[in-house]
Formats: structure tokens, sequence, C-alpha cells
């Protein structure tokens, strides 16, 4: 899909396959409040989304490699799922949601996010999407701060109900 040179080395942003759910399901339990809500002792839950979401092309599901040098594939280090969604509001505009951004610990700061990101906005426009959204915990400044320099706004207050 996209291969590109960052500080942290080159990358490769693909379509995850099943295989990379352990790499997937490792990225967001990798702070303390992933480590509070995903488990690798039971794949079938992740397993059962990552159909779902598979089969939906409304739905996206990326990986990024960092590539070692001379080879045609390499660790997975970073994931992102982006969505597409029709509103009634705004016109009737599409928008995009993103979810799910994640890089390993050791390459965050080192320009992986903002590839990442940055292809999620020009698929978001290439699908005719008007607004793209995402929730952050508020916890997670750093994050706050990446995307504020990317361009977003803290314009609404996210609200959840577990269920």
């Amino acid at each position: 899909m996209l291969t590109a040179d960052v500080d942290g080395g080159t990358f490769r942003l693909r379509h995850a396959t099943r295989a990379d759910i352990p790499d997937m399901v490792r990225l967001l339990a990798d702070d303390a409040l992933g480590a509070g809500r995903e488990t690798a002792k039971d794949m079938e839950p992740y397993e059962r989304a990552f159909d779902a979401i598979h089969a939906d092309p409304a739905h996206l599901l990326l990986v990024g490699e960092r590539m070692p040098q001379g080879e045609e594939e390499g660790p997975v280090v970073a994931t992102f799922q982006l969505s597409f969604l029709p509103g009634i509001s705004r016109q009737g505009a599409w928008r995009s949601q993103l979810e799910g951004v994640r890089v390993a610990a050791s390459l965050r700061g080192q320009g992986l996010g903002r590839l990442m990101v940055g292809w999620a906005i020009a698929e978001s426009r290439n699908r005719g999407c008007d607004l793209m959204q995402l929730t952050t915990h508020h916890s997670r400044s750093a994050a706050h701060r990446f995307y504020e320099q990317l361009g977003f706004e803290a314009s609404h207050v996210g609200m959840k109900l577990a269920l």
C-alpha cells in the first residue's frame, strides 16, 4: 500500500491479516490503559472482530511494518482502524473515524504515527469524507499534543457507556 522512510527507518503500511492479530493485541496492550483492557489469553474475540472488519468495505484495519534493509517484510510495529460513516448531519456528510492508533513504544516520536494518520486523512478525502474524528482518553496528554500538531481540534466532549 505505502512504503516510506521516516526518522525511525523504512516502514510499510498494509492491510492487516489474521496472522497479525497477536501483534495488534500486543500493541493495544502496550500502555497502562490498554494493559487493563486487552489480553492475549484468548484470541477468539479478536478474531471475530477482525472477520467483521475485514468483511465490511466501510472499515479498514492496517498495520505498519518496520522494513529491515533488503527484506520484503518486517515486524509489525504499529496499527490503526479507519471506518467510514454516513451521517445525516452536516448536510449528509460522510466522516471517517480513526480508532486504535498504536505505535510501538520504542518507535514513538520518529514519524510513523504521522505517516499513518497522513495516510488515513488522504484515504478519507479519497472516499469523500468531509470530517475525520477520533477519541483519545483524557489521560493521554502526549496523544493530544500529537493530534493537535496534525490539525485536530478538541471541539467536542466524548462520552462512553459500557454495555
